[in-house]
């Protein structure tokens, strides 16, 4: 696990270098918008019906939506809770605490964990952290993201509307669906076009990493202090809280694992889009990824170990 973290350092950095030399004069936030474009149209999509359309799907699988769904709201509220009272006592803006709250209770399920889960738990791992991020979290960052955002930053009110259009839009949720109709129809993949879709899927992770590098900015100081807060509840409670829930509802095994592990993921890449759109401070949202992320270099290991010795 720990020469994957790295290795997605790695690619980060690379970002920053192209951030800061713009070879070909491409400017980062038009390939950042062209990088994130492709993956969650194209590239994405393409694992989520490989992965669906071959899962095992059963009770325990069916109750990770679920369980993430339920902590994602504590995780809110004790967010919410928290930095309430730190309003009060500290000088903290709307546009921080929105982006304090979003950060502190959304993971970057999909393009942090499928990398370190696979290599955890093997390849069956897959389909658990699709399920539990297209029926969980994506729809729910999409439709409560922008309520919170809107009110901490823009004030401009979101449209239920336009936000369950956002939602039935996302290819990859329609990728999900198509998965699980060929799952359940019992339809075989030839072998020519699984090996097209493992193909289209290899860059999804090195593409989403190099695209936070191409966000990274030199934070401010302040940024150091009220951020803490947000990345202990992220790394450390919320995984906490996903093994309390899995344990009420009755989750066991590998999938229990993975729900913790979910759960104990850094701050997911697409509260910054949200952040940019509805005009929160996005510098303090990729001071947060990149904090969280280089933390979990060490919980992570720690959350795996606990819960493998559970």
């Amino acid at each position: 696990m720990f020469d994957n973290i790295i290795s997605l350092f790695v690619m980060a950095s690379l970002g920053v270098c192209f951030q800061l030399k713009r070879p070909g004069n491409i400017n980062p936030n038009t390939a950042r918008h062209v990088i994130n474009t492709s993956v969650i149209k194209f590239f994405f999509p393409a694992l989520c019906f490989k992965a669906i359309s071959a899962a095992d799907i059963n009770r325990n699988i069916l109750l990770l939506p679920l369980s993430a769904i339920i902590t994602i709201f504590l995780s809110l509220l004790i967010s919410f809770v928290t930095y309430t009272i730190i309003e009060k006592l500290t000088v903290l803006t709307k546009k921080e605490k929105g982006v304090l709250i979003l950060t502190s209770s959304f993971g970057n399920i999909t393009f942090l964990g499928l990398l370190l889960l696979t290599d955890l738990y093997g390849q069956n791992a897959i389909e658990y952290v699709l399920i539990y991020d297209l029926l969980a979290v994506n729809p729910l960052i999409w439709l409560i993201g922008p309520t919170i955002a809107s009110y901490y930053g823009s004030g401009e009110k979101p449209a239920i509307k336009k936000t369950l259009k956002t939602v039935l839009e996302l290819p990859p949720v329609w990728a999900l669906f198509a998965g699980f109709i060929a799952n359940f129809s019992g339809l075989r993949l030839p072998n020519f076009l699984t090996k097209t879709l493992d193909l289209i899927s290899m860059p999804i992770v090195p593409l989403m990493i190099f695209s936070i590098g191409l966000t990274l900015a030199i934070p401010k100081l302040k940024y150091l202090a009220i951020s803490i807060p947000a990345i202990l509840t992220k790394l450390c409670l919320v995984p906490l809280i996903a093994f309390g829930i899995a344990l009420l509802l009755g989750i066991n095994g590998l999938i229990l694992k993975l729900t913790v592990m979910e759960a104990a993921m850094p701050t997911m890449i697409l509260t910054l889009i949200i952040s940019s759109q509805y005009k929160l401070d996005h510098n303090l949202n990729a001071f947060v990824i990149l904090s969280t992320t280089i933390i979990s270099i060490i919980t992570l290991p720690i959350t795996a170990w606990l819960i493998q010795r559970y």
